[in-house]
């Protein structure tokens, strides 16, 4: 096996937030995971909050307090730099990456990203090329594959971001070797979490 195949430059990002603020309305970091390109885990935890939860937003998520207090769960900022450290040179496939990249404070290079939610190609099979499609309905129109039932699980939706970037990986990346992006921008409000 090569040691320079997609196995060892891919990583899959997904995590869950909870809720912060009047009215639990800004999202914090609750849970986060990586896979690697075969879709094992590297990492899933549940993370120490940094400012008082007002939602858990159980109902969704499936978290509650004790999961962000337990034993297992980990300090903000020992998540950021393992997280930090585990995606560094690497290119970074999730859905709406940009919501992740914030809730962990981390920058990446836009150009090492993968970004589904982005990829013209899957918008355009949608017929929605001015939208954001969700990770959901994009696996179950181009993959015919339910996610998301019951519980949201950030390790279903790594995989399942990066089962969809798999599938059209050759023509993906075929499109970045010639200098056609085939990506939409992602919010220009979130422009600090690309490097």
């Amino acid at each position: 096996m090569q040691t320079s195949g997609p196995d060892n430059h891919i990583v899959a990002l997904g995590t869950i937030c909870c809720g912060v603020g009047p009215g639990g309305s800004t999202a914090m970091l609750a849970r986060v995971s990586l896979v690697d390109y075969r879709g094992r885990t590297l990492l899933d935890v549940y993370v120490r909050p940094t400012m008082p939860v007002t939602d858990y937003r159980t109902g969704a998520t499936g978290i509650e307090a004790g999961h962000l207090i337990s034993e297992q769960s980990m300090p903000f900022s020992t998540v950021q730099s393992v997280v930090a450290e585990t995606i560094k040179g690497k290119i970074l496939v999730g859905h709406s990456i940009w919501n992740d990249l914030s809730v962990l404070g981390i920058p990446h290079p836009a150009v090492a990203t993968r970004d589904v939610a982005l990829y013209h190609p899957f918008k355009n099979a949608l017929q929605a090329p001015n939208q954001t499609v969700g990770l959901q309905t994009l696996c179950w129109h181009l993959m015919r594959r339910r996610i998301q039932y019951g519980k949201l699980d950030s390790v279903e939706n790594a995989r399942a971001a990066l089962d969809l970037y798999r599938s059209d990986a050759a023509e993906w990346e075929k499109a970045i070797t010639s200098a056609t992006w085939p990506c939409a921008l992602p919010p220009s409000t979130h422009s600090r979490c690309y490097c």
